[in-house]
């Protein structure tokens, strides 16, 4: 199963299966080192992503399958734990349709999984603004769209 494949019920058994809060980062972490990452030539002023404390830069694609867009993105950043938050964000994102990102609520997932209560105000705020870029870009997409 790629990271991709991951849902949320995944990430919430897989939670569950970790008591301990340092073992959880740790996990974190390890989703992070699993993603691809980006080429340098990527990381650009355009892909920023702005509100992170972290270097963070996400790359957006957009295809059209059966009549809907679809988009997929891709991220790096500089620090362990913020890949891995990316990490949990691309799972719950990357791949879908536009109207089906715009329907979903990351940051609820953030409070499922526990995460929010034991990010830093910086961290909580950098997952934000990358939640905030990835629907300002479906926006944009199902706009392109309409």
């Amino acid at each position: 199963m790629t990271l991709q494949d991951k849902t949320l019920q995944d990430l919430l058994d897989d939670f569950a299966l970790i008591d301990d809060w340092e073992e959880r980062y740790r996990y974190v972490i390890e989703l992070g080192r699993a993603l691809p990452g980006l080429p340098d030539s990527a990381k650009t002023e355009e892909n920023r992503v702005r509100g992170c404390a972290s270097q963070v830069w996400l790359e957006t694609r957009a295809s059209q399958e059966r009549g809907e867009t679809v988009l997929t993105f891709e991220a790096d950043s500089d620090a362990h734990i913020v890949r891995g938050l990316i990490a949990i964000l691309l799972s719950l994102y990357s791949g879908r349709t536009a109207r089906d990102i715009l329907a979903a609520d990351a940051l609820d997932a953030f409070a499922k999984l526990g995460l929010t209560e034991h990010l830093t105000p910086q961290r909580s705020n950098g997952v934000r603004a990358m939640v905030e870029r990835i629907r300002r870009d479906a926006q944009a997409a199902q706009a392109a769209q309409a």
